[in-house]
């Protein structure tokens, strides 16, 4: 069943959309999934803050011309698939490589991290970047422990002193007990 303009159309603006919302996005070749497997790998991508939509080839060489992004036609060959990253472009990247290396039935082909086009082994690099909240957390425990240092360093002769003086006063109570 072939595709009116209009239809078109409003799918390319579609995929605009999702182009200029994404972080990064990761060409996928999907052949041989079932259905079960496209809503079991969609649940996945959407829990790491992305899509995952089939797409037309065509229509999305087409945003992608649009946008100034260029991709080899190698890797819009057979059926294609798109990962779109709205919020941690490593972690859709992990998912969409580990339900590759899992079940055999996906085949990252490319992608893009911003406007920085990705091989299949960038993407594999960076979904090996931890996600963005441990990233966070390193990034602050690195900056807080000179300040935790200071804190302890400055405290330790306040408390070698209270120590002292406990000492004192159960020397001095012991006896009196006795």
């Amino acid at each position: 069943m072939a595709i009116t303009k209009e239809k078109k159309r409003e799918i390319v603006v579609q995929y605009g959309e999702w182009l200029q919302k994404s972080r990064a996005i990761v060409f996928t070749e999907y052949a041989g999934m079932k259905m079960k497997n496209l809503d079991e790998l969609r649940a996945r991508v959407r829990e790491a803050g992305g899509e995952f939509h089939i797409v037309k080839n065509t229509l999305m060489q087409r945003v992608l011309d649009d946008a100034g992004m260029e991709i080899k036609d190698e890797n819009f060959i057979n059926t294609l698939a798109v990962g779109f990253a709205f919020e941690d472009a490593p972690a859709l990247a992990k998912v969409l490589t580990d339900y590759a290396r899992e079940t055999g039935l996906l085949v990252v082909k490319a992608g893009y991290l911003g406007t920085r086009l990705m091989n299949a082994d960038d993407v594999i690099t960076l979904a090996n970047v931890p996600p963005l909240p441990i990233m966070r957390a390193t990034l602050l425990s690195t900056i807080l422990a000179p300040a935790s240092q200071l804190v302890r360093t400055l405290s330790e002769p306040g408390r070698q002193i209270a120590a002292v003086l406990k000492a004192y006063a159960d020397a001095d109570a012991a006896p009196e007990a006795a």
